[in-house]
């Protein structure tokens, strides 16, 4: 594999659909190996794999809150390896490369428990600031 090769390991799982729904609250990846995950968009705002969420260190990791509503406005292909999600709060920075699409999808309850943990102890909501937003 030359440095420039971004791609995974030749035998890990491809994806063969990647579908955002029509309420863009939801991402479907499907696998060639069956594997197929649904994931809600306000998960993969908290999880971006962005520098903004992750910091540079797991020490500087950031905590987002307020994301019940985030849609997923536009999913943009980055090579042959990952996409970038643009969110409607406008966080576009993450690129979400297949491997992180398989680990978000195999981990998903217990990243989302440790998440809504994590809320609790700062006093933070899954609700957006301020008034209700109307659709």
């Amino acid at each position: 594999m030359s440095p420039a090769d971004t791609t995974a390991h030749p035998d890990a799982p491809w994806p063969t659909e990647i579908r955002l729904h029509k309420d863009r609250r939801t991402l479907t990846v499907v696998f060639d190996n069956g594997g197929s995950y649904a994931l809600p968009a306000e998960y993969l705002r908290v999880e971006s794999p962005s520098a903004e969420v992750q910091g540079h260190s797991p020490a500087d990791r950031q905590l987002v809150s307020g994301k019940r509503e985030v849609r997923i406005q536009e999913v943009i292909p980055v090579g042959h390896y990952a996409v970038r999600l643009i969110f409607d709060d406008t966080h576009s920075t993450g690129i979400f490369t297949w491997e992180t699409f398989r680990t978000l999808g195999a981990e998903q309850e217990e990243r989302w428990k440790r998440y809504l943990q994590e809320l609790a102890s700062k006093n933070l909501s899954r609700e957006p600031a301020g008034a209700a937003r109307h659709h």
